[in-house]
């Protein structure tokens, strides 16, 4: 049996940076992490020899910089670059940008008045995240049991906030309200007429988010998306160079400087209490560590659905538990490429290609995406993609070779089977069992959607991919083209075996209730099923299509 003052419980970014400031403070801490390495979304892996990429979370921003200055972490090898471009948005037949000096001549090609108010927009916004950037260092009040003196410490910590959040003028009290309450939708359409802009940032309000743009409450995530900060510089947003376990291994690091106690694959079992407090922790291996105080940094489904004994929980809180809503509905895909893609309707290489590049043309058109997700599970018409051409880990100066191995299904729905994705090479058949693969994969076609897939090969023209079987209503979209004097043909290969590699299944169409049914500290596995991929000396190229929680920092 082992003892230590602390026991956390999950070795996440989270995890890592509570144990690294309760070490500073003195105390003895032990960080349980069920998997190989620590860093729980924020990971990068080699998942072949020679390719390394970011497999969850891949861009930061709301990594706060007292964190960064605390824990040293540029000190042990953590470099942040800014994006070039924040957004760029492929149209039906034009392109829209949003990126520092130039998002106002960009909106102005589509309507004056929007961009005569553009900044007003954003000092509005900016006066509320100033406010909020000062109330995410400080300890919220908390529920308490009891008397008058057992509340009064949190009646104090309250004052304490009301007191910032006092700093707002009376506008910005009401923009502050308005916020939390409304839809994205609804406040962008209160500010602007055109759609671009609106699309650009009514995207932050939905990604990762399952909801629709005009969801009650999404407003609040275009307010998240402002008050993060790259290298000083106040809303914008970054690549970690060597990918986002770059920022956790220099977390990692500074524990261990600190003297922390990391270990990995210690899965936990169960929380032990005792006189309703926690007092140390079993780990899936049979082994008891007691310590003063175990810290969480699991999903709380997760945390008191499974570690902890219902027993011990009030009645009402173990109701509100079961009842917990944590379904996530982000279908990742990491595509390597030949090069880099070309859009039809902006085909030259530029910055736009450093940016987060937006499938979604419309806040109608992403509203359309979610009402089929939450009718059919997945979206039958339209789709909201998000894709990260550069990714981190392929990043100049980043770590491992500057070789990568395709990811590209070789069956199922978008697959690479001719000219185009999701099309037969001429003369093929597409399997019989197309339609059930694609309703258990929980999406439709890659090739598909107003702006096509993006190519998998040189040369390769993308379209969206045909649908026979019923009639739909024309849609927008824009092509996306190879690099210019390829030729044609499939992916080329390296020869030798397939690479066998996991996909991860979305969950049902009103989220995956099954969280707790997770295992072990650090747990975010789903079903899984193996695809057999293709490979070769290839780029790479991340795609996200969202309906669950954000896959940022």
């Amino acid at each position: 049996m082992d003892k230590t003052d602390v026991v956390i419980v999950g070795g996440g970014h989270n995890g890592l940076t509570c144990a690294a400031y309760l070490a500073s403070s003195g105390l003895k801490v032990t960080v349980l992490e069920r998997r190989h390495v620590v860093g729980g979304a924020a990971v990068t892996e080699e998942f072949h020899p020679g390719f390394r990429n970011s497999v969850a979370s891949y861009t930061v921003s709301l990594l706060n910089p007292k964190v960064i200055r605390d824990l040293e972490l540029h000190r042990h090898g953590l470099k942040v670059v800014e994006r070039k471009v924040s957004n760029f948005l492929p149209l039906d037949g034009d392109h829209f940008s949003v990126g520092e000096g130039i998002t106002k001549a960009e909106v102005a090609r589509f309507s004056n008045r929007d961009a005569d108010r553009l900044d007003a927009y954003g000092e509005r916004l900016e006066r509320i995240a100033d406010v909020l950037r000062e109330l995410v260092l400080m300890t919220p009040p908390n529920l308490v049991e009891g008397g008058i003196a057992q509340a009064v410490p949190e009646l104090l910590k309250s004052a304490a906030l009301g007191r910032r959040l006092n700093k707002l003028d009376m506008t910005g009290k009401r923009d502050l309200l308005a916020l939390f309450s409304q839809s994205a939708g609804d406040w962008l359409d209160g500010w602007f007429e055109s759609s671009p802009i609106k699309a650009a940032y009514g995207f932050d309000g939905v990604v990762g988010n399952y909801a629709s743009p005009y969801s009650p409450g999404s407003a609040y995530v275009l307010l998240h998306h402002v008050f993060g900060e790259v290298n000083g510089k106040k809303g914008a947003w970054g690549h970690a160079i060597g990918g986002m376990g770059a920022i956790t291994q220099a977390m990692a690091a500074a524990c261990a400087e600190r003297g922390v106690t990391i270990r990995t694959g210690t899965g936990v079992a169960e929380v032990l209490t005792k006189g309703g407090r926690a007092i140390g922790v079993v780990t899936e291996a049979g082994e008891t560590i007691h310590a003063r105080a175990v810290v969480s940094n699991l999903h709380p489904k997760l945390l008191f659905g499974k570690l902890v004994d219902p027993g011990v929980q009030p009645a009402d809180f173990r109701e509100r538990i079961d009842r917990y809503r944590s379904g996530s509905g982000t279908f990742r895909m990491n595509v390597a490429l030949s090069a880099l893609p070309r859009f039809a309707v902006k085909p030259e290489a530029g910055d736009h290609l450093t940016a987060g590049i937006i499938i979604a043309p419309t806040l109608a058109y992403m509203e359309k995406a979610y009402t089929d997700a939450r009718e059919h599970g997945w979206s039958k018409g339209s789709h909201r993609r998000d894709a990260d051409p550069l990714d981190p880990g392929r990043q100049p100066g980043a770590p491992g070779p500057a070789r990568g191995e395709p990811v590209l299904p070789a069956r199922g729905p978008g697959a690479a089977r001719g000219p185009e994705l999701g099309r037969p090479p001429r003369g093929g058949r597409r399997p019989d069992d197309r339609h059930g693969r694609q309703a258990r994969a929980g999406v439709r076609e890659v090739g598909r959607g107003p702006a096509g897939a993006l190519a998998a090969r040189p040369g390769a023209q993308v379209r969206p991919g045909e649908r026979r079987h019923h009639a739909r209503q024309p849609e927008p979209r824009s092509d996306v083209l190879g690099p210019a004097g390829a030729g044609g043909g499939r992916l080329p290969h390296a020869g030798g075996r397939p690479l066998p590699v996991r996909r991860r299944h979305p969950p049902g169409r009103r989220g995956d209730r099954r969280a707790g049914a997770q295992r072990g500290a650090g747990s975010g596995a789903g079903r899984e099923e193996k695809k057999v991929l293709s490979r070769g000396p290839l780029p790479t190229l991340s795609l996200s299509a969202s309906r669950g929680r954000g896959v940022g920092l």
